[in-house]
């Protein structure tokens, strides 16, 4: 049984998220140091990659002008 002060997602609801995307729109993730954390809801925004950027600022960056990507976006705990 889903435990929601756990976890935000299981993987049936992800699936249904998903199938509401196209099925080639790239997915990307939030990140930094180590370990693993819940992700928010998932949403799409206009990405461009970058690859020579440092690893702390990942190789995807937002810009307007960039391609559509559904993101999930790693929970962020202030405790």
């Amino acid at each position: 049984m889903k435990n929601k002060n756990r976890y935000n997602v299981t993987v049936g609801e992800l699936i249904e998220i998903l199938k509401q995307h196209p099925k080639d729109m790239p997915v990307i993730v939030s990140g930094y140091e180590t370990g693993y954390e819940n992700f928010y809801q998932p949403f799409v925004k206009k990405i461009k990659h970058l690859p020579e950027n440092p690893y702390w600022d990942g190789q995807f960056q937002l810009d307007e002008d960039g391609a559509d990507v559904l993101i999930l976006e790693r929970e962020v705990r202030n405790d």
